[in-house]
């Protein structure tokens, strides 16, 4: 910019100069001397006018020389410098590379990314649920499309998930990377709502309604508590104790919310009445968690006696399609007929399940016995036969939603394994029946296992730590409850609608 400047200046001067000169030289030709302005006028010498035209015409032609010559030797100096500077110019030292992740380490995040993601949805759908029977569906609906999101999201992350499990030395960082990605993406979307929410809900204005309606789910669901012991004792007089074990203990649960959700409800009208909204909602919130998890455990039981029912009355056709298939398939050994399976397996296959069949066949008709693992009796051998029985998905639908129900109250606790086994469940529900009921009954076994290993609530896994931390520190503000009664009571942190950003925001631990 200053040689160009530079230039500007220069020919500005090339061209107003010999202008200045060329004035000043005519002036001077056309001097009068002083001594001929008392008499007549003096006429200039034919040659001294020409030697000072000579004279002047050589000054005009120097100055734009001068000019011209600075011009050139100031262009040159700048091209000289420019050259010299290009040529020991020097890159700036490289900035040092950000350290990756190791393997163990993106492994890790992904299952945390997981469980954090799968309890923001969680925490948001039992809120969603009250709010929704509060204000109607047509309210909520962005909330509810903010849900769904979610949940394909956090589907695919899981199915990802699945896959590396499966196989982790054939599956690259990639894969862990994106399940972050759409974990981070299905939270992002709840706590883009959290506000609007928020809103809707206007908890911190006027919460008598949210606190009415919560006490009027509470009342409903203290009188089904009860109905749900009569018909837990009842499944116990007609059937095996294996048929009820899956919902073992889970009236007296169901009680135990109930009266932690009697006390919040309680103290949140106390702190409405003191005026102090923010510590109301906080007790409200905590109440109606309570509640949504009392609800999960008298569900179970009555689904439970609603899927007993319904798999007694399909034993006798599933036992009569299976014991069809092992007539066919004993012809085709008599006959040497070779098939997908050989000859020498399938009479091995033939002769279990003739056995198997039998015994279901006997247990039926002495009355007392467990319809659902009749039925997954029949499958496991009759599935070698090539057919497996239609009943069969009442089987693995019971199994992926005791599996679901146990992880929803005790989230707190359980890990990303048990939750991504759930996952692939429900994914195989209707294209593998089978294969669905071994990974729910599978997650249900992880879930477990995290849960007793949970006995100390400081304790845990990496991926549920915060989790249990938000439980512990709920049940300390909300109740000032022992750290395990808060753990058991809660199963989980309180939290509301919302991703990990905001589902924190009443004040409560995430």
């Amino acid at each position: 910019m200053a040689y160009t400047a530079l230039g500007g200046v220069i020919g500005v001067m090339w061209l107003v100069l010999p202008g200045v000169t060329a004035d000043h030289g005519r002036y001077e030709r056309y001097e009068v001397p002083v001594s001929a302005v008392a008499g007549a006028p003096a006429v200039p010498d034919a040659s001294s006018v020409a030697a000072r035209e000579e004279e002047t015409s050589t000054g005009d032609l120097a100055l734009p020389l001068v000019v011209a010559g600075a011009a050139i030797a100031v262009a040159a100096y700048g091209y000289a410098r420019r050259r010299r500077r290009a040529r020991t110019r020097t890159t700036p030292a490289a900035l040092p590379p950000v350290a990756q992740p190791t393997a163990p380490e993106l492994d890790r995040q992904a299952r945390r990314s997981l469980v954090a993601a799968d309890d923001c949805l969680r925490t948001s759908r039992e809120e969603l649920g009250f709010v929704e029977g509060l204000f109607g569906a047509e309210a909520v609906a962005p909330f509810t499309e903010a849900v769904r999101h979610a949940e394909s999201e956090l589907s695919a992350a899981f199915q990802l998930r699945q896959t590396y499990d499966d196989n982790p030395a054939a599956v690259s960082r990639a894969t862990l990377d994106e399940i972050v990605a759409r974990c981070v993406d299905a939270g992002r979307r709840l706590d883009a709502e959290a506000a609007g929410f928020d809103q809707l809900r206007a908890l911190e204005q006027d919460m008598s309604d949210a606190l009415g309606h919560a006490e009027a789910r509470f009342r409903e669901l203290t009188g089904r508590t009860g109905a749900a012991a009569a018909t837990l004792a009842d499944l116990g007089t007609r059937y095996a104790p294996t048929a009820s074990s899956s919902v073992s203990g889970q009236v007296e649960q169901a009680k135990d919310r109930l009266v932690f959700a009697t006390a919040e409800l309680n103290r949140a009208r106390q702190s409405a009445d003191l005026d102090a909204p923010e510590r109301a909602v906080l007790h409200l919130r905590a109440a109606e968690g309570a509640i949504a998890q009392a609800e999960v455990f008298v569900d179970g039981v009555d689904r439970l006696a609603s899927a007993l029912a319904a798999a007694a009355q399909a034993v006798p056709d599933a036992l009569d399609e299976a014991e069809a298939a092992v007539v066919e398939a004993r012809e085709r050994v008599a006959e040497g007929t070779e098939a997908e399976v050989p000859v020498g397996a399938l009479e091995g296959h033939v002769s279990r399940a003739e056995a198997a069949l039998a015994a279901v066949r006997e247990e039926a008709s002495a009355g007392s016995y467990d319809p659902l693992e009749a039925l997954r009796r029949v499958a496991a051998v009759s599935g070698p036969l090539g057919t497996v029985p239609g009943a069969f998905r009442l089987v693995a639908r019971r199994a992926t939603d005791t599996a679901d129900g146990f992880v929803g109250t005790h989230r707190g606790a359980v890990g990303a394994e048990a939750r991504t086994r759930l996952a692939e469940a429900r994914r195989l529900l209707d294209r593998d029946p089978a294969e669905a009921d071994a990974c729910a009954r599978r997650a249900r076994e992880l879930a477990e296992r995290d849960v007793r290993a949970h006995g100390n609530p400081y304790g845990g896994r990496p991926e549920h730590a915060n989790g249990v931390a938000g439980a512990v520190l709920g049940g300390i503000l909300l109740g000032d409850l022992p750290d395990a009664e808060a753990e058991t009571l809660t199963g989980g942190a309180p939290g509301s609608f919302g991703g990990p950003a905001t589902r924190a925001r009443r004040g409560v631990a995430s």
